[in-house]
């Protein structure tokens, strides 16, 4: 892509953190943890991956792709230390971007992701990607298939304008975009990478999160030297907005253990 991605940017401060949306989200995903670490005393940033929201795509979307997006982001942005908060793609793209090197980020919180997904020729991810893409392929379009998705990621009880946002955003993402990004997502593999982060890492999980099981971010987390791991009750694979309280605990006493201000 050339030029930056768009972002949003609330507060000052030596430590920014920079969050990374999810397949189906965009910068909104985060509106409620902007202020909540701003007023931390953090710089809080939040982008919209390339080919979502105002970000613009000049081809289709890969993990090289985003990743240098975020290289590029991350020297504008200039931050004496940064950590990455990532969730479930955008903590692909952040483990994409560590182990490529040179990345200039200093924490990592895994939010709700997985260190590998698959392999592009094998028979489950491709049952899987038909199955995600039926509804396009009926000619729903993304607002016909995000109804279909988003009630399986949040917890019960999860309240219906949490499900009302994350339709909102779901339905934004073009279709092409939604469907090359899903493609990306099932070639992705890092695991063998996971030893070589030597950065502050928090793996957060969600309790009722199917995507990315709490047992999956536990054995990441083992395998990250150092690394914490926390899991989030009640709360599907959208537990930063399901839960807010909650993830923003987790998220602000990792940040005051390893990025105190």
């Amino acid at each position: 892509m050339n030029g930056l991605p768009f972002y949003v940017e609330q507060g000052q401060g030596d430590v920014t953190v920079l969050m990374l949306h999810g397949v189906g989200g965009d910068h909104r995903a985060f509106a409620a943890t902007l202020p909540v670490l701003v007023q931390a005393g953090y710089r809080a940033v939040a982008w919209d991956a390339p080919g979502y929201g105002a970000s613009k795509l000049d081809d289709e979307c890969s993990m090289p792709i985003f990743a240098e997006a975020l290289r590029k982001l991350l020297r504008h942005l200039k931050s004496p230390r940064t950590v990455v908060l990532g969730h479930s793609m955008g903590g692909m793209i952040a483990q994409e971007t560590f182990a490529q090197g040179q990345s200039g980020i200093d924490g990592l919180i895994l939010f709700a992701t997985s260190a590998a997904f698959g392999k592009p020729g094998g028979d489950w991810q491709q049952q899987f990607l038909q199955s995600r893409f039926a509804a396009l392929d009926a000619g729903l379009g993304m607002a016909g298939l995000a109804p279909i998705l988003v009630g399986g990621m949040l917890a019960l009880g999860t309240p219906a304008s949490v499900r009302n946002t994350a339709l909102a955003m779901m339905s934004a993402v073009p279709e092409p975009v939604y469907r090359s990004a899903l493609a990306s997502i099932v070639g992705f593999n890092r695991s063998a990478e996971l030893p070589l982060i030597k950065v502050p890492t928090l793996c957060l999980a969600c309790n009722d999160d199917k995507t990315a099981p709490p047992e999956v971010m536990y054995k990441m987390a083992e395998k990250i030297a150092g690394a914490s791991y926390r899991c989030i009750a009640q709360a599907g694979h959208l537990g930063n907005m399901e839960q807010p309280t909650a993830f923003h605990v987790a998220v602000l006493e990792f940040l005051k253990q390893n990025f105190p201000l």
